[in-house]
């Protein structure tokens, strides 16, 4: 089933009709990134030049290049600072576009269901700051977990599956099911939702491709969401809410 779901959603991925939603996520990405780096870039030269001249008030006039240089070096260091940023900001800009990629999804895979309900723009704007949020911490815990040896790699795996799994299947669910309810399903197929999330963590994992991250996992999850309600019909929020969370 999740192997399954993964590989409709790759085949998904490259679909004429999702290739529109990459180009859109692709190109406000650069745009964002461009327009930080000019608006850091501007800043520096507002706050970190004037510093300069007042630490150094005797340089003579032929040294004034030593300010362009810094000025260079500058310019390198936020170019950096943006490409580590570039995943964290395609997250929070692909969050917005899942919806359309569910959509497609439903489209081509399931024509003869009712097709689900798109999340109220709050709602997706609240989601896509979510997962922002979910991968930053997530890579976080990672991060200290690195100085413990043979735990790193394991700990990466463990903390993005658990909390990609979580939060891209209940927003394939919440297209179909209350918010409360969604987190019950999700809760009650927990250990698959998990494992589904392990193949997120590892798609995560693989530079540059981990820029589709978001729209990869959103076509998963609504294939596993669709895969697990027909092996769980009789599933309801009475029965979920005695499942426990």
């Amino acid at each position: 089933m999740i192997l399954d779901a993964a590989r409709l959603s790759l085949a998904n991925l490259f679909a004429p009709e999702t290739r529109s939603v990459f180009w859109k996520v692709l190109g406000l990405t650069l745009l964002a990134l461009a327009a930080l780096w000019f608006c850091l870039r501007e800043l520096f030269i507002w706050l970190a030049l004037p510093w300069l001249d007042a630490l150094m008030p005797g340089t003579p006039a032929w040294a004034g290049w030593l300010t362009f240089v810094l000025g260079i070096f500058a310019s390198l260091g936020l170019a950096l600072a943006l490409a580590l940023l570039l995943a964290p900001v395609t997250a929070l800009i692909a969050g917005l576009f899942l919806d359309d990629v569910a959509e497609v999804v439903e489209a081509r895979d399931y024509p003869n269901e009712p097709a689900g309900r798109p999340l109220p723009l709050g709602e997706a704007i609240a989601g896509s700051a979510k997962f922002l949020g979910v991968v930053i911490l997530g890579n976080i815990l990672a991060l200290f977990l690195l100085l413990v040896p043979g735990v790193n790699l394991i700990a990466f795996f463990l903390v993005n599956g658990y909390l990609l799994g979580r939060e891209f299947f209940e927003f394939a669910a919440m297209r179909y099911r209350s918010p409360a309810e969604a987190r019950l399903f999700r809760a009650k197929h927990r250990s698959t939702v998990f494992l589904a999330g392990l193949i997120l963590a590892a798609f995560l994992a693989v530079p540059l491709l981990n820029l589709l991250t978001p729209l990869f996992a959103a076509g998963m999850m609504v294939h596993l969401h669709k895969r697990l309600s027909a092996s769980d019909p009789g599933f309801s929020l009475a029965r979920g809410s005695a499942a426990g969370a």
